[in-house]
């Protein structure tokens, strides 16, 4: 076998790992779910599991950096210019965030992770970076472009992309409550435009 067919195979195999070992901590929880359950499901050994993460948290650290991933798929450049172009940048990031919330398949590990948060260091400071630093970050950026256009009052940029993101964060929070309790949703489904149009008559020039 070419060197590139087992890399692409190894590939395969990493993802199918991560694929697996969301479903069973979505369903047995962070401790019910071992390397010998993932190994299982994933049909491997044990030992052959350990060629791809050193451990059980190792994996979980993989998949919570997905769920906590910046919702922006769109490359530096593209945020930029978007960013010069005011409301539509916004009008993205909040699309993007409220597909990520309403996306079931990572609503339950969503739960998981806000419970794990209060007891693993490592998960609070992959959080930190991946979900709070860079979202801050690439709003904070946005918020002075369009500042230098002349599109939004002049102010903090870091404290706006706060102030703008924290709501998000709550009524997804919010979601992911109602529906651990299997209550309807529907009313807060228009909850992220309302947010964003309210936010951008307080900003804009």
């Amino acid at each position: 076998m070419s060197q590139n067919k087992e890399q692409n195979k190894g590939s395969q195999t990493k993802q199918k790992i991560l694929k697996v070992a969301t479903t069973l901590f979505s369903q047995l929880g962070y401790k019910g779910a071992s390397v010998r359950k993932i190994a299982k499901e994933v049909g491997i050994r044990e030992s052959a599991l350990y060629n791809h993460f050193k451990n059980k948290e190792e994996i979980f650290l993989e998949v919570a950096r997905g769920i906590f991933t910046s919702p922006f798929t769109i490359t530096h450049d593209e945020i930029q210019e978007l960013a010069k172009r005011g409301k539509p940048f916004l009008q993205k990031f909040t699309m993007q965030y409220k597909m990520l919330t309403f996306d079931k398949s990572n609503e339950s590990m969503f739960r998981l992770l806000m419970i794990e948060l209060m007891q693993n260091k490592e998960l609070r400071e992959q959080f930190m970076h991946e979900f709070h630093d860079k979202n801050i970050k690439l709003l904070s950026e946005g918020f002075f472009i369009m500042m230098q256009n002349n599109l939004i009052k002049s102010n903090d940029p870091m404290m706006i992309a706060y102030e703008f993101i924290s709501t998000m964060f709550y009524i997804r929070l919010q979601i992911t409550l109602l529906r651990f309790d299997a209550k309807s949703t529907n009313a807060l489904s228009t909850q992220f435009e309302k947010h964003l149009d309210f936010f951008w008559e307080n900003i804009k020039l």
